[in-house]
């Protein structure tokens, strides 16, 4: 059984209210197919316990406890019966109850009782049932179970309740509904395309990275192939860093807690870190973030306004506690390795120096092929600093956005504890949205610091600072470019770039001189020696997604040629070292998309 990502475990089991027409109507629909669900649950445990079920994005969940663990012969029945109850067109009742009558009504389930507790005093309490199936629920719901509309029970995961480790383990089932079969088959081919790209698979298939327990879960083995890709990916953005204006810095991986109690991390942030060791009686922690350093760096030495904006930039590995049931493959993990970089300025360049990240973004995004939308979080529940700083902080993100010409959507809430910030989520090949570039504008960490600089009057003033990365953690970025990709990177990141494939045994020395050649050249090459057909070769090279074959037979050896074998499009056919190099090297200079002229964008 996995384990689901219990963050929304919070909430009751109510339907989202977005105010788009088609997605309220969406999730109306999803939350009524939950309850659709617990009820067949019910007809076939009548002793099970319920949690929560909400409308969730692409579908619904519920989670349920049981006398025995599931199996997924149980879905086919539960659907079943979710079937037949449809069929029977049982109309939603809703009723409002005082909290007495709710807490005598569900005084058998612990975890209803819970959430009744759990209500405010001037809380409406109301229930839903349909049928034989009575819950606690805010709604709405559709008139009868016959509105429901097409369905699919997916999975099933465990979930702790409400989150927290400490607490039971429940059976969540994952499901989805749709308005019409057309729009359900749809969204089920999306799934087996995201099945097929899944990078924890590719990640295996193709030995780019793993997870031990010995090690710890989520903290990521990267395997030489999968190194090979981070390595290029961080070879450029480096370079490119340097371009634009930026100076590469290393801070350490622990630091006293002097310094977090001054940032504000110990305030804020304690419980996404790692517990203190204590060094000479001094408490040491992980890094959770590497801005506390840049800061220490920047404070070294006394600045003037003629060295602003000074950028630091970082590929800094940090530590964040995240609960196992949240851990996923690359993309949620404990320890990563973030391209962080702290932007020094007065007030009046950060407007300048945001539209500056903002076109290094799009830059990024342009050579990974994604798409990209951007969001505005703003000020979070837990968060330091005054209303004026925080109003002047957005600001100047918004102006930064409407002078760059963007449209963006508004994250309520979702800010960091210093400061509001630009998300830029990446859009992949399926249109999912990938944690990308953040740009977060920050008064707050100057103040604390006391971080200044040395104004044309001469007097000390307070700098701005703005926080940026671009890739985020390399291993959700990876990650990602896998899945995005489906495992078939682009010939400049591709680990192997070239397999040599010898027909026969005699054309090993002649495939062995190819690969110096090409080596000399820059390329990453192999020669397949192993005594398999040239037709499983050519199999075993794409299914290892390696962008060329050149395959070497008796013809290709007197002519000192090799036959060109794209991993997608037609063949190229037989041509010399040269002009095959004539192909490739553009397209590694240029960070192509693409193996040839004839073929397309491969993501």
């Amino acid at each position: 059984m996995d384990h689901a990502d219990n963050s929304d475990l919070e909430a009751m089991d109510i339907a989202v209210e977005p105010t788009d027409a088609v997605a309220y109507e969406l999730a109306r629909l999803r939350h009524s197919c939950a309850h659709l669900m617990a009820e067949a649950v019910q007809d076939l445990f009548p002793d099970a316990k319920f949690g929560i079920g909400p409308a969730i994005e692409h579908g619904f969940y519920y989670d349920f406890d049981l006398p025995r663990p599931l199996a997924p012969d149980d879905l086919e029945a539960i659907e079943s019966s979710m079937r037949s109850n449809q069929a029977r067109r049982e109309p939603f009742s809703r009723q409002v109850v005082s909290r007495d009558e709710a807490l005598r009504i569900f005084a058998e389930n612990p975890y209803k009782v819970e959430l009744i507790r759990d209500l405010p005093a001037d809380e409406i309490i109301t229930t839903y049932r349909q049928g034989e199936f009575l819950d606690l629920c805010r709604g709405p719901h559709v008139d009868t179970t016959g509105d429901i509309g097409p369905f699919k029970l997916l999975s099933i995961a465990g979930a702790y309740w409400r989150g927290d480790e400490k607490r039971p383990m429940l059976q969540r089932i994952y499901g989805t509904a749709w308005r019409s079969q057309d729009e359900l088959d749809a969204h089920l081919e999306r799934l087996q395309e995201a099945q097929r790209r899944d990078h924890r698979r590719l990640g295996r298939e193709l030995d780019l990275f793993s997870v031990s327990e010995e090690i710890g879960p989520g903290l990521i083995l990267w395997h030489p192939k999968g190194a090979m890709v981070r390595y290029l990916v961080e070879q450029f953005e480096q370079q490119e860093q340097l371009a634009r204006g930026y100076d590469l810095v290393n801070t350490p991986h622990i630091a006293s807690e002097k310094i977090y109690q001054i940032s504000g991390h110990l305030e804020t942030f304690r419980e996404n870190m790692y517990a203190p060791m204590s060094i000479e009686e001094v408490d040491y922690y992980l890094k959770p973030m590497n801005c506390p350093g840049h800061i220490m760096i920047y404070k070294s030495r006394v600045h003037s306004y003629r060295d602003l904006p000074i950028r630091f930039a970082e590929l800094g590995t940090v530590y964040r506690y995240e609960r196992s049931g949240t851990l996923h493959g690359m993309l949620r993990v404990r320890g990563f390795t973030q391209d962080d970089a702290h932007i020094f300025c007065t007030v009046d360049q950060v407007v300048d120096e945001v539209r500056s990240v903002i076109d290094f973004a799009i830059h990024m995004a342009g050579v990974f092929g994604y798409e990209f939308q951007a969001y505005l979080a703003t000020r979070p529940t837990k968060a330091i600093g005054s209303d004026e700083v925080w109003e002047r902080a957005t600001t100047d993100l918004i102006r930064a956005m409407q002078e760059r010409g963007w449209s963006y959507k508004i994250d309520e809430g979702e800010g960091t504890f210093y400061g509001p910030k630009i998300d830029i989520k990446w859009v992949d090949a399926l249109g999912r949205e990938w944690t990308g570039p953040t740009i977060q504008v920050d008064f707050n960490l100057p103040e604390r610091f006391d971080v200044n600089y040395i104004a044309e009057d001469g007097e000390r003033h307070r700098v701005a600072m703005i926080h940026r990365t671009l890739l985020g953690s390399m291993e959700r970025f990876v990650g990602g470019l896998i899945e995005h990709y489906a495992g078939a990177f682009p010939v400049w990141l591709a680990p192997v770039q070239a397999v040599i494939i010898p027909i026969t045994d005699g054309q090993i020395e002649a495939a062995e001189d190819v690969k110096r050649q090409l080596e000399r050249a820059g390329l990453r090459v192999e020669v397949d020696t192993s005594r398999d057909r040239m037709q499983a070769k050519i199999r075993n090279a794409q299914l290892q997604k390696v962008p060329y074959m050149l395959v070497i037979g008796k013809r290709e050896e007197v002519a000192r040629a090799v036959a060109v074998r794209p991993r997608s499009g037609p063949d190229l056919g037989a041509m010399s070292i040269d002009d095959f190099l004539a192909i490739v090297q553009p397209r590694i200079a240029s960070h192509s998309l693409t193996l040839s002229d004839l073929d397309g964008t491969e993501a």
